[in-house]
């Protein structure tokens, strides 16, 4: 292995700076993040109130297909006249 020799003293003032971009970046990052998950709760919210008109037209379609369905069965369960 290759001597990487003694370490090389590193200002205050960089490791002050390193400290402060790292406290900035972890208190952004939580900033954002919530205003992030407010806005999702929002989002959240109206896609709830989409889904009770979404299912309702849903069901309405899932019933009228039902009923041509049995219609067509009736249909086709008359006997034929020959």
């Amino acid at each position: 292995m290759a001597d990487l020799g003694a370490p090389v003293r590193v200002s205050p003032l960089i490791r002050f700076g390193r400290w402060s971009f790292l406290a900035v970046g972890v208190a952004y990052g939580a900033y954002h993040q919530q205003r992030l998950a407010k806005r999702e709760v929002g989002i959240r919210e109206i896609e709830a109130q989409q889904k009770v008109v979404r299912d309702a037209k849903l069901a309405a379609e899932k019933k009228r297909n039902q009923e041509e369905e049995a219609k067509a069965i009736a249909e086709l369960s008359k006997p034929t006249k020959k």
